[in-house]
């Protein structure tokens, strides 16, 4: 008879820590002006060893990326809108990341920028993240999609664009999904105002 605790005690080692997801990732998109400010402190410290140390330069992430938990139990992650793609395709198609499950996409209005939140889980692993991205073009929020990727995403985006005006390149059919295509404006945003529907108190 298999030993079905065995079996849970491997999946739990395979579960990587919000640490290693950190590290792993963070690798991907390393920030060369991390690896100059690097090159220049070793250069400096062969070349003098002062007893007086300046002040501290302002420090440089090694990573494009920006990661937080804000009180949460996932790894949040903080994209550019032009490396988000690549980021999506990498979380996915790599084998000790492999997030081969998007349940959830949501808009956002942050006020000055507008953008989306993608919560992700890998079914294999059983660990999940969170991964941010925004625009502060407010006029033209424009987004690459990831309906590729995961197939899911195509609603989820046809919301986000119904009730935020967010658009998403390459989409395969980006219309409204809730509101008629006569409806003015987008209802979850802060600078919505509709003065024959809206119920202000």
């Amino acid at each position: 008879m298999k030993d079905s605790t065995k079996d849970f005690d491997d999946l739990e080692e395979d579960i990587m820590t919000n640490q290693e997801l950190q590290e792993l990732i963070g690798s991907w998109f390393p920030n060369p002006a991390y690896e100059k400010e690097s090159a220049a402190a070793v250069e400096i410290e062969a070349e003098e060893d002062t007893e007086e140390k300046s002040a501290p330069d302002e420090i440089i992430d090694p990573s494009l990326l920006e990661f937080s938990e804000e009180g949460s139990q996932f790894l949040n992650i903080t994209v550019l809108p032009e490396q988000l793609h690549s980021l999506m395709s990498l979380l996915k198609s790599n084998k000790e990341t492999h997030f081969d499950y998007l349940f959830c996409l949501t808009g956002v209005d942050w006020g000055a920028a507008l953008g989306v939140v993608y919560h992700l889980e890998s079914t294999t692993h059983r660990h999940s993240i969170v991964v941010k991205t925004q625009t502060p073009d407010r006029e033209n929020p424009t987004l690459d999609s990831v309906c590729d990727i995961w197939m899911t995403a195509e609603f989820h985006e046809r919301e986000a664009y119904d009730f935020f005006g967010i658009t998403f390149n390459n989409h395969p059919n980006l219309k409204r999904l809730f509101l008629t295509d006569e409806w003015e404006g987008f209802p979850l945003r802060k600078d919505y105002v509709d003065e024959i529907n809206m119920v202000i108190k």
